[in-house]
């Protein structure tokens, strides 16, 4: 089993979703997808005057987008943000109560998001994304501020601090640059089978 905490509105995690599942075809894992609310950290206050932190902030915002799209575009993706921060809470949230096979609302999720821009944290969205994932069961909308805040703090507790992370064999990995890793566990406990 791997374990595999993500943020629909993470351009990481979203980059990170087929190389997972090749992954794990490989390594014949089954997958367990967990919610995982990423939230923007403050700088630490040095003291710094706010013109300067604020250009620091959008420098750097800037350079993190330039690498998810040189990344994307290796991988023939036309990377595009949303014009508008949207979270994606709701979505989560149902992500958090799905029950059976949650790959079809995960894709779906990340393509309303990353393609169409669609705002996952409007119930509308979020219930037709449910309806076109199959049966799926177990969501209901009014509950998922609830099972995303139950689900953060079990996340969290691990030492989830980013998405996509990982958890196999009681290992966290942050980020798919662990995947060499997360295969020679995999290896280790098949061989031990």
């Amino acid at each position: 089993m791997l374990t595999v905490y993500i943020d629909f509105k993470e351009p990481a995690a979203f980059l990170a979703l087929e190389p997972t599942l090749v992954l794990a075809k490989r390594l014949n894992l089954e997958l367990a997808w967990q919610a995982f609310r990423c939230q923007e950290r403050d700088l630490p206050d040095t003291g710094a005057d706010p013109a300067v932190v604020r250009s620091h902030k959008q420098a750097r915002a800037g350079a993190i987008r330039s690498t998810h799209r040189h990344y994307a575009a290796l991988k023939g993706i036309d990377l595009r943000f949303p014009e508008s921060n949207h979270n994606a809470d709701l979505a989560l949230g149902a992500l958090a109560q799905l029950r059976g096979d949650a790959l079809p609302f995960v894709r779906r999720a990340f393509a309303a998001f990353w393609t169409e821009h669609l705002d996952l944290n409007r119930r509308e969205v979020v219930e037709h994304l449910v309806l076109e994932s199959g049966d799926i069961g177990g969501v209901e909308l009014d509950a998922a501020p609830a099972a995303l805040a139950e689900a953060q703090a079990e996340a969290e507790d691990l030492g989830v601090v980013d998405a996509p992370a990982y958890v196999i064999d009681g290992q966290l990995f942050i980020g798919r640059q662990h995947f060499p890793w997360i295969e020679e566990i995999a290896g280790r406990l098949r061989a031990g089978a």
